[in-house]
């Protein structure tokens, strides 16, 4: 099977799975705003966030070292999965300490408090799902991770649809989350040790060692990352209350759905662009050049779109209560973009080796969003975040771009070109949206046939492209 084959069957398996997830997510993510109300919906984003924030140190950054190491070298998986496995639960038993001391000294309420940490505990479990997905990354075997994201999201939706019915309340949304991920877990587990490989338990204080700080760079950047994207809804709880970090996670989780897309072509191509690393260097800038070529594609046109409709979107989603949402939306969609783009550098930088480097990009990042949200949150409140996230993802790309450049990745200057046809392509529907004036269910359809028509005419896809999709619809296995 060529390896364009086996990138899409991976995609397949995930694309479909990750639909799946979106459209259960986005069908809780209502209804747990709606049931919760604003108040208790900003108390859950600030569970989910700060459980975020922390969730690095059950994981240490042992996840995406694992690919890396796995990948090129499959004969290692049961020893680093024996010792990785071990060594997780000892970093899970202490960030739990951590979380409970850090929401005493914030004197967080007897409610946040009991929540946090029970989102504490489904974020311990989902990072031993992680580790095993990262095991199924690093073979190339998507479907099993496609299964498992699967049976988490669907029983989710189930557990949430029992709780809201019986109205078990706040406590019994964070039990749902739980028990979902240790179903899932379960179910990772077998089928790791029945189709992958099975762990060869020890604790081999050397390998852990070395695992640790092979894997710090990749730690620092998660921290890092998970500070720049999750601090917002922290400082909005602490600096103007749990209804504006209510207003602000709702947004949120609609923006959510669409970046867990982009998790797809992390976990597909991160092993892919780290055996390229090492034995293909031309193919690597130009897995990277056709990686930004397709999601801009999909992310620009729906990103002026959800500009446009934000309110129709808000409004139908949430209801009326949650109105004042709508701006945010509109600026926060644009941050979706911005991550694919960065996304893409960190994926070529990472399978380079250039994890240190993306870790300081992250560290000026993290502190220029938490300085700017310092001063446009008391001024703007939850527009003020928005507006902070966005600005500080214009850094990191601006910055990743100039390093990538400097480690001597030259791009196909028709990439730009590709990047100018598609933006045209999209300003044309934004500006035939203004004018018409569509009804939103009229105007997903129609703009979908204006954007595509507009880039055909632009003649956007070349040859490359049109082997790429040869390769995809080939039978020849």
């Amino acid at each position: 099977m060529s390896q364009i084959n086996t990138i899409f069957k991976n995609m397949s398996w995930l694309f479909i799975s990750q639909i799946i997830a979106s459209i259960c997510g986005f069908i809780w993510t209502i209804l747990i705003a709606r049931y919760l109300g604003v108040n208790n919906y900003g108390i859950l984003g600030f569970a989910i966030s700060l459980t975020g924030i922390l969730f690095v140190f059950m994981d240490l950054g042992v996840g995406t070292y694992i690919v890396r190491a796995i990948a090129t070298d499959y004969d290692s998986a049961p020893r680093y999965l024996g010792n990785t496995l071990p060594l997780k639960s000892l970093f899970a038993i202490g960030t739990f300490f951590l979380t409970l001391i850090i929401l005493i000294i914030q004197k967080a309420d007897m409610l946040t408090i009991t929540v946090t940490l029970l989102f504490t505990i489904e974020r311990i479990l989902n990072a031993f799902i992680g580790l095993i997905n990262a095991t199924f990354q690093a073979f190339e075997e998507g479907k099993y991770q496609g299964i498992g994201n699967t049976i988490l999201n669907l029983l989710l939706l189930i557990f949430i649809l029992l709780t809201i019915f019986t109205d078990l309340g706040i406590y019994g949304i964070s039990f749902s989350y739980i028990l979902a991920n240790l179903i899932a877990l379960i179910y990772a587990y077998v089928t790791l040790t029945k189709h992958i490989t099975k762990p060869k338990y020890e604790f081999d204080k050397k390998l852990c060692k070395e695992i640790t700080l092979l894997a710090l760079p990749f730690a620092l950047t998660g921290f890092l990352s998970s500070v720049y994207y999750s601090i917002d809804m922290v400082m909005l709880t602490n600096m103007v209350g749990n209804y504006s970090t209510g207003l602000y996670n709702a947004t949120y989780k609609l923006i959510s759905v669409l970046t867990l897309f982009y998790s797809i072509y992390g976990a597909v191509f991160f092993p892919v662009m780290s055996k390229l690393y090492k034995n293909d260097a031309k193919l690597l800038i130009i897995s990277y050049e056709k990686s930004l070529k397709y999601l801009m594609i999909v992310i620009i046109p729906i990103a002026i779109a959800t500009m446009f409709y934000s309110t129709d979107i808000i409004q139908l989603c949430y209801g009326h209560e949650y109105d004042a949402a709508s701006p945010v939306l509109s600026i926060l969609i644009w941050t979706v973009c911005l991550l694919f783009i960065s996304g893409v550098g960190n994926t070529l930088l990472n399978a380079s080796h250039k994890e240190v480097t993306v870790t300081k990009i992250y560290a000026i990042a993290a502190v220029f969003n938490i300085v700017l949200n310092l001063i446009l949150i008391p001024k703007f409140s939850f527009n003020g975040a928005a507006i902070t996230t966005v600005l500080s993802d214009i850094l990191i790309v601006v910055i990743q771009s100039y390093v990538i450049y400097k480690l001597g990745y030259r791009v196909n200057k028709k990439l730009y070109l590709d990047l100018g046809k598609i933006i045209i392509g999209s300003i044309i529907l934004g500006i035939t949206l203004y004018f018409l004036n569509l009804n939103m269910w009229i105007a997903i359809p129609a703009g979908i046939i204006i954007y595509f028509a507009v880039i055909c005419l632009l003649k956007l896809f070349d040859d490359d492209d049109k082997y790429v999709i040869k390769e995809i619809l080939s039978k020849n296995n």
